[in-house]
């Protein structure tokens, strides 16, 4: 089985430089919009692909960096400073005289292969031309497009290295989509070149007799030289006509969720494994919550393949062991890799129930709360505070439930993610608060819960709200108690008394002073 250990990137769409290594078996991918997912399958699918014809189609003003084309264009312009674009893979394989070289951007000797984008030298004069113009585009015209192995051995398409599908569940639509996925299946099948060029040929001879018996009468009817034929052209052959069916029905004629289904399993089925590598871009698109759990049913199962997959599902990233994570943001080049984090909460997030982890690692800075109550009330008592919302400030408020803290904070303490914690003291600080989080003492990780414990009064959120705000509760709830006091009331039906609270209230609040210190602490 052959492994991609490693990706670099040099100029390619959003990353003037990136590298990341991948784990043997599955790589989650996961960020925001624009963080870089898709590129770096893209980077993958092209390189593995080896098709020129792709990338021309494509286009490399796409491909290319835009701040190396800016910077170049408001340089001196010198032919020997235009941007290179490099995507290489380094593999596992040792010492193939194929694969192996010095020929990538660590110098070192490895196996691996790469797609460069260069200057073409036959061209020189015509680029020094283009850019001595002083309204000058820049010339991606005159450029090169090579696939290489480190050992700067050609391939391509029929020769290529690595066997590999790209599923993208975006463009299910997408008839060109639909037909490169058919070829990709078709072709992971085929024994040899040999094999291929027998079924090429053989189906042009059907097409040849179909057109000589079904067309002979009605071409005897049209005048001058003129008849009826098939195309037998490079668009018109056999990987182009082909699709798969699933009993008497054609997938393309399936709907979007059943489509993805089936084109996942049976990439992933025991049946693919003739692919080294399969790429998933957003598998969770158009599928139920059942079927999506169905489908990471079947990545789980799938052995002999490294499996890639580019998600923004909760689901998908945390029931597939969320150490297999590489972090990207769309406000940075930098990546984050989740395979130090503690093997209990790993496998806490996967048997958990759904949960908002990717908010929480995707966020700026985080309040986590253990309850609804806290959760409706916060907004409201952050703006009194700071003037201004959660959002504005670009704090995320996530309701994750009191035992889960540790869990969301080992995550905080390997990402340096800014988390202050709004909890309560349930009559023990120093057991539940200050014991408790004892290992979490970092910068950028803060625990906040009442401290007096004067006979154990303020051991909670309601009973803190109460205690600094008696005449607006009593005045709210007093009617109905129903037998009970009002702080006995509002202990009762916490999300209903938070709620009244927020559309009755909010605006004339006392705010708890531990939270107070939360709001502080957290934008400071």
């Amino acid at each position: 089985m052959k492994i991609i250990n490693k990706i670099r990137l040099l100029n390619f769409k959003k990353f003037e430089t990136f590298e990341v290594s991948f784990d043997n078996e599955i790589n989650l991918l996961i960020g925001d919009n624009e963080s870089g997912k898709s590129t770096i399958l893209m980077a993958l699918d092209l390189v593995m692909r080896g098709s020129r014809h792709k990338v021309e189609t494509i286009g490399l003003d796409y491909l290319f960096n835009t701040k190396a084309i800016d910077d170049f264009l408001k340089s001196d312009r010198i032919l020997n400073k235009l941007p290179e674009l490099r995507i290489e893979l380094y593999l596992n394989e040792q010492n193939n005289e194929i694969t192996n070289g010095k020929n990538n951007l660590d110098k070192k000797p490895s196996d691996g292969v790469r797609l460069i984008c260069k200057p073409n030298e036959e061209y020189s004069e015509s680029i020094k031309d283009v850019l001595k113009k002083p309204e000058c585009l820049f010339p991606f015209e005159y450029y090169s497009i090579s696939f290489t192995t480190f050992n700067d051995i050609p391939y391509n398409g029929y020769n290529k290295h690595l066997k590999h599908i790209l599923i993208d569940n975006s463009l299910t639509s997408n008839e060109y989509a639909m037909k490169e996925y058919v070829r990709d299946i078709y072709n992971s099948k085929i024994l040899n070149t040999s094999e291929k060029f027998q079924h090429q040929h053989e189906y042009r001879n059907y097409k040849e007799e179909f057109k000589n018996k079904a067309f002979k009468h009605i071409n005897e009817r049209l005048e001058n030289d003129y008849k009826f034929a098939i195309k037998s052209n490079s668009k018109s052959n056999v990987e182009s006509d082909l699709i798969i069916y699933e009993g008497d029905i054609s997938i393309d004629n399936k709907g979007k969720g059943k489509q993805s289904i089936i084109k996942t399993s049976l990439a992933l089925s025991k049946s693919g494994e003739d692919f080294d590598a399969v790429l998933l871009e957003e598998p969770e698109n158009h599928l139920s919550h059942s079927n999506m759990k169905k489908l990471i049913q079947e990545v789980v199962k799938s052995t002999g393949k490294q499996i890639f997959v580019a998600t923004h599902s909760d689901l998908v990233s945390t029931r597939l062991d969320l150490r297999k994570s590489i972090l990207l943001n769309s406000s940075s080049e930098n990546r984050v890799k989740l395979k130090d984090l503690p093997e209990d909460t790993s496998k806490f997030f996967i048997k958990a129930p759904d949960n908002n982890i990717l908010e929480f690692i995707l966020s700026d800075k985080v309040i986590l709360v253990e309850g609804d109550a806290e959760f409706i009330l916060l907004e409201a008592l952050y703006k009194k505070k700071t003037g201004k919302s959660l959002t504005e400030n670009n704090i995320h408020v996530i309701s994750v439930g009191g035992t889960s803290f540790p869990r969301y904070l080992d995550i905080a303490k390997l990402l340096g993610l800014k988390t202050a914690v709004i909890t309560d003291n349930d009559k023990n600080y120093k057991q539940n608060i200050t014991d408790r989080y004892s290992k979490y003492s970092k910068d950028n990780i803060s625990i906040f819960a009442d401290k007096e414990d004067k006979e154990d009064k303020r051991y909670t959120f309601e009973i803190c709200i109460y205690e600094d705000n008696i005449n607006i509760c009593e005045e709210l709830f007093s009617a109905n108690r129903r037998k009970l006091s009002v702080q006995e009331y509002m202990l009762k039906d916490k999300a209903e008394v938070a709620y009244q609270l927020l559309e009755n209230k909010s605006k004339e609040l006392e705010i708890p002073e531990y939270i107070d210190s939360a709001f502080e602490w957290i934008n400071d």
